[in-house]
């Protein structure tokens, strides 16, 4: 769906939702989707190539109840941390001692989609950890802004890009939200949050924060759900 398209259609029409909608599961999936994230991220070590972590981590998701993935299972180490969604990683990339690697996942739990995203670093290379550590402030400010003033979607993402800007990131715009919602969100709509001219809707959208260093092979990833603050503490 095209941005003009997007400016067309009202509120009403990009957040319709279908019969299966139900707040209290998708924050119980939500939950799930948060803990698998982190489960997979202990599991993670120094010396893994990355497509096995990719199996390690399809294989925790599936011991969890997973039924499916609306997306792929995404565990992106070093170098790799750079891709835009749905690129193939280069292959045989090994974690190293003092590294950084991101996990990214979107499994559906019965009738409900969760996705979430976010960023480890193994060792002690600062900064490769202000790289992580930034990419979660810049979510948190601009999920903030979202919450306090009514922002619409462009509006976030203008922020979130002036934000990764001034601490000497570049914000991928390819990663830039969508909907969430009973499966599957893109018969609804499937096009960026940052595209959308009015102030989204709690839990229906998702934020995304992917910033990536302007020269060198490294990136960091933050993924959520649009919630107020009383979720993220």
């Amino acid at each position: 769906m095209t941005s003009t398209h997007a400016e067309t259609l009202t509120q009403h029409a990009l957040e319709q939702t279908g019969t299966a909608f139900d707040a209290e599961q998708l924050l119980e999936v939500r939950s799930m989707t948060r803990n698998a994230i982190h489960q997979i991220a202990q599991a993670v070590k120094p010396g893994m190539v990355e497509e096995d972590a990719v199996e390690m981590a399809k294989d925790i998701l599936a011991e969890a109840g997973m039924l499916r993935g609306w997306h792929d299972v995404f565990v992106r180490f070093g170098r790799n941390t750079i891709k835009t969604f749905g690129a193939p990683s280069e292959p045989g990339v090994v974690l190293k001692d003092n590294d950084i690697f991101l996990i990214d996942i979107g499994p559906v739990w019965k009738l409900w989609e969760g996705d979430g995203g976010d960023t480890f670093v193994v060792g002690n290379k600062p900064e490769l950890q202000k790289c992580a550590d930034d990419a979660r402030e810049i979510f948190a400010l601009t999920r903030k802004l979202w919450f306090e003033t009514g922002a619409t979607g462009k509006a976030l993402y203008d922020y979130a890009a002036a934000q990764a800007e001034q601490r000497g990131w570049e914000l991928n715009m390819d990663l830039s939200g969508h909907r969430i919602g009973d499966f599957p969100h893109a018969a609804i709509y499937d096009g960026p949050l940052a595209d959308v001219e009015f102030n989204p809707s709690r839990l229906i959208w998702v934020l995304e924060i992917h910033i990536r260093h302007p020269s060198e092979a490294y990136g960091a990833f933050f993924e959520d759900m649009l919630l107020e603050d009383n979720f993220f503490q």
